[in-house]
């Protein structure tokens, strides 16, 4: 089940392997999502198509930190 964090008024969005950005996104969500080379940090927009950083992150500690840092700065 995807987790979902509320961090500035921006929805941090977890998703499990089996899961979707159309089932469970929306524009202006963060979505944190672990594949094989590392968590990647992904950017939601209006039609559903994400965009991302350059590399994933090690851990999802640093990318859900990422997630958040992003969070606090598209909130002022």
């Amino acid at each position: 089940m995807a987790k979902i964090i509320n961090h500035r008024g921006v929805r941090i969005v977890t998703l499990e392997p089996d899961e979707t950005v159309a089932t469970h996104c929306k524009e202006g969500d963060i979505l944190l999502v672990e594949e094989e080379d590392g968590w990647w940090t992904h950017f939601v927009g209006p039609d559903g198509e994400t965009d991302s950083y350059d590399a994933p992150f090690e851990n999802y500690n640093k990318a859900l930190w990422t997630a958040k840092a992003a969070a606090e700065f598209s909130a002022e």
